[in-house]
């Protein structure tokens, strides 16, 4: 059963629309649905688009710590097409991902570092209502790390929330880029116990 977004991508369309489709098609293969239904505004999407490429040009932080961050923050929040994307992008951008398929089950995983553990704490401390993050998690972080690039993970994970929390009200999921290029499939987050 194919997935249905909550309100129907729009047809892009025009000048503009016609490059993005393009530049888009030859980065991914394809266009992603969000970019459809982000088209019912552009410049919601440019704006989007606008920001995002500047959070990746950021480079103060470790790129796979900040990779790892968003998804956990996606695994999190639930957002599919952002685990996905990312999980494609470990792998196109040449990080471990044989960790990155662990995220969505990291507390179990052996495969992760101190500083990553830490990282995809603060991750998931961040993105709380509200946020739990501690001074102690903060000091580990900045001990390792140094100011400049906690700030910038901070920031990055930040972003990872406005983007992970619209796909989901907006009913984006997975595209399926990282079935497209052969890896193997994400573990499976564990049930959150009850009563917890």
């Amino acid at each position: 059963m194919e997935h249905t977004t909550r309100i129907p991508p729009a047809e892009i369309t025009g000048v503009k629309g016609a490059l993005i489709k393009r530049m888009i098609e030859k980065k991914l293969g394809k266009v992603p649905t969000a970019v459809g239904l982000y088209w019912h505004n552009p410049k919601v999407l440019f704006a989007s688009f606008g920001l995002g490429g500047k959070v990746q040009k950021w480079d103060a932080c470790d790129e796979g710590l900040k990779s790892f961050a968003h998804m956990a923050v996606a695994s999190l929040v639930g957002c599919t097409w952002c685990l996905d994307f990312n999980y494609f992008e470990a792998r196109n951008k040449g990080l471990d991902v044989a960790k990155a398929r662990e995220i969505p089950r990291w507390r179990e995983a052996d495969v992760f570092t101190p500083l990553e553990r830490d990282v995809l704490e603060y991750a998931e401390a961040m993105s709380q209502t509200p946020p739990t993050v501690t001074d102690e998690l903060v000091d580990r972080l900045h001990a390792e790390l140094g100011a400049a690039a906690i700030v910038e993970l901070t920031s990055v994970i930040a972003f990872a929330n406005m983007t992970t929390r619209g796909n989901v009200a907006l009913g984006i999921e997975s595209d399926g880029f990282a079935a497209a290029c052969g890896l193997k499939p994400l573990a499976e987050r564990p049930p959150v116990a009850s009563g917890s």
